[in-house]
């Protein structure tokens, strides 16, 4: 059994029986099988997909104006900062 945090209610087994007979008592609740769940499985994502280049994390500081203008760009703001970098890169080389 997984470790349960701290005031976690654990039902009885009776308990348990009982709420899985109203589960199945209740044709628009019916609980999925295993071999249902064993469909739905490979379908499930969890979270971000891991990239193939990570970047690193750091805490930068902006101006107000920068960041205000890249938010207004709407989601993905971030990456075009990153990209805007990229870009002063290739024309500033050393």
């Amino acid at each position: 059994m997984p470790k349960l945090k701290p005031g976690t209610i654990v039902p009885t087994p009776d308990e348990d029986a009982a709420i899985t007979a109203a589960a199945m008592s209740d044709a628009d609740a019916v609980p999925l099988t295993d071999a249902e769940w064993e469909a739905v499985k490979p379908t499930l994502k969890r979270g971000r997909p891991f990239a193939v280049m990570t970047k690193e994390r750091i805490t930068i500081r902006l101006s107000r104006e920068v960041v205000a203008q890249f938010r207004a760009t709407g989601q993905g703001w971030q990456t075009r900062i990153d990209e805007a970098l990229k870009e002063w890169m290739r024309e500033h080389r050393p």
